[in-house]
């Protein structure tokens, strides 16, 4: 059956919606957070629940067709021509259990939700930075965040899904009833059953302690030095991010930080002030603005200044296996090229910790790796493209030596496949579940290599 006559067949079955590309609504609901990507697919569905997941596999099935799932919009890499975008905000169910310390989330869950309900009770999620990102997307994609050196990656966190397989059998499903199933759960994302709820650890921070440290773009290698040695000596309970921002001639900008450059430290621990830690941090530069004292989930999510709506933008990722004073000062200098000036930010995240001590299998691992680059090159309405594409090329070039064997799936550009996740091994292993699994190729590939 054509998919468009499956899709219209289906779509007075189901209790939830159905948007297809002739409604009015079809160019919102297809829409990605990343404004940048373009994605032409065959339907949006939001369904109500477990019911109209299966008539919805049913009918793409017939029509030889798949589903591809994206809960908010975020982590899209294509067109998914020939496929039906599934939106999972009516799985919306979130249950704290503070005794054990886990919490069980829809996959419509976003985590500012768990964020806000973990408020007092010395427990953090091991959420990324942005409370709009939704649990599943994130931790199915590996998901590093402000724990990962206390607590591992989001994905390491899963203790269990409930999963729709493409047979469409629904079921609680964890490392003793189906272990490759969950490796394949922690960091490949949805290619093997659809998720509808996840039971996840959570984070004991009983002493949250915050200190950042804002210094001049003038010493910004200097500092980056001084957190390089810092990683050596850095409990698993310290995790440190820096920033290196360099703003916009921008009339719409305060004049304090209109035109400028600078680098922020952010350090968090889950075990109460490490001044100590950081002096020699705060010696390296000339601090221009310090803040440090007790915080909360909710106040790391109130500052992290992610977008709370849809934007353009392109970015790019580069784990690295060293970071040497050479690429330290090369990454200072690169920062000051006029050329460069489409990059505004760079986060550089220290790893190690509970990251090389992984507790649970899973395709997902940032094993081995000392730092994770991000680089982000805002598209601004009517300006081209090619200036920031340059300027993310070139940050990558400038890294390749040093770069590790992987990175996660929620750090890949739209373009990269798992490839720069795993090695060949982990690629066939994911190949031949999903052979297994999913014989007729309902459950969208994402982006596994073909």
């Amino acid at each position: 059956m054509p998919l468009l006559s499956a899709l219209e067949a289906v779509r007075p079955r189901l209790v939830g919606s159905l948007v297809l590309p002739s409604d009015d609504d079809f160019d919102d609901a297809r829409r990605p957070w990343n404004l940048a990507v373009e994605q032409t697919p065959a339907g949006v569905a939001m369904p109500a629940g477990v019911d109209d997941l299966r008539a919805l596999l049913n009918a793409v099935r017939d029509a030889g067709a798949a589903l591809a799932v994206q809960p908010s919009g975020h982590g899209a890499s294509g067109d998914l021509r020939d496929a039906v975008i599934v939106r999972t905000s009516a799985f919306d169910d979130l249950e704290v259990d503070v005794a054990a310390g886990r919490v069980r989330v829809g996959s419509g869950v976003r985590w500012g939700a768990v964020v806000d309900a973990l408020e007092g009770t010395g427990w953090s999620a091991p959420a990324g930075t942005s409370p709009v990102v939704s649990v599943a997307g994130y931790t199915l994609g590996g998901g590093h965040s402000w724990f990962s050196r206390t607590a591992g990656l989001g994905s390491d966190n899963l203790r269990a899904a409930w999963v729709l397989r493409a047979d469409g059998t629904h079921e609680r499903v964890d490392d003793e009833s189906d272990p490759d199933l969950m490796w394949a759960l922690r960091g490949a994302g949805g290619i093997v059953g659809i998720v509808t709820a996840l039971e996840i650890d959570l984070v004991r921070t009983p002493a949250l302690w915050g200190s950042a440290f804002t210094f001049d773009a003038a010493d910004a290698a200097a500092v980056m030095r001084a957190v390089r040695d810092l990683a050596a000596v850095a409990p698993h309970s310290l995790n440190v991010f820096m920033n290196s921002l360099r703003m916009p001639d921008a009339p719409q900008l305060p004049d304090e930080i209109r035109g400028r450059s600078f680098l922020s430290v952010q350090a968090l621990s889950s075990d109460g002030s490490v001044d100590d830690l950081l002096s020699g941090v705060r010696r390296a530069g000339s601090v221009q603005r310090e803040i440090s004292g007790p915080t909360s989930p909710a106040t790391l999510a109130a500052a992290s200044n992610e977008p709370t709506e849809p934007t353009p933008g392109r970015g790019a990722s580069v784990a690295l296996s060293v970071f040497d004073d050479d690429t330290i000062e090369q990454l200072a200098e690169f920062r000051q090229r006029d050329e460069q000036w489409p990059v505004v930010g760079i986060d550089i995240r220290m790893l190690g910790g509970a990251l090389d001590e992984p507790r649970r299998a899973g395709f997902a691992s940032l094993q081995g790796a000392q730092w994770l680059l991000h680089a982000l090159a805002p598209q601004f309405p009517g300006a081209p493209a090619e200036p920031g594409e340059a300027s993310l090329s070139g940050f990558r070039e400038l890294l390749s030596a040093v770069q590790a064997p992987r990175t996660v799936t929620t750090f890949l550009a739209p373009e990269q496949t798992l490839e720069r996740c795993g090695s060949a091994t982990d690629i066939a292993r994911l190949h031949t579940l999903r052979e297994t699994l999913d014989p007729d190729g309902v459950l969208h590939e994402g982006r596994l290599p073909r």
